[in-house]
């Protein structure tokens, strides 16, 4: 196998902060994301923030998180989502699952 096979085999890791902006608090944005999450494989946390966003951090495969950030886009039935900020920063491998913070 030569390096190039090698690379294939291996799974980027990335990290992503979302804020999320749009009628996004109140339509259960927190719990449905921590479930996409999990069913992605993806770890990291979700929150409210005052100013009426949900902030999250994402970690894991690049497949995954690409998918969840996508789910994040559109949000759950009751969400009006008008706005993303997505960055990415350096993978971290910190988190252990995906929660809901407080």
């Amino acid at each position: 196998m030569n390096d190039l096979d090698r690379n294939k085999n291996c799974q980027i890791k990335i990290r992503a902060h979302i804020v999320v902006r749009g009628k996004v608090q109140g339509v259960y944005f927190r719990q449905n994301a921590q479930r996409i999450c999990n069913e992605y494989g993806v770890t990291g946390w979700v929150l409210n923030v005052d100013d009426g966003s949900v902030e999250a951090i994402l970690e894991g495969d690049k497949n995954s998180v690409e998918d969840a950030i996508s789910w994040f886009r559109v949000g759950p039935p009751d969400a009006h989502v008008e706005k993303i900020e997505l960055s990415y920063d350096r993978y971290s491998g910190e988190f252990e699952d995906f929660k809901i913070s407080y």
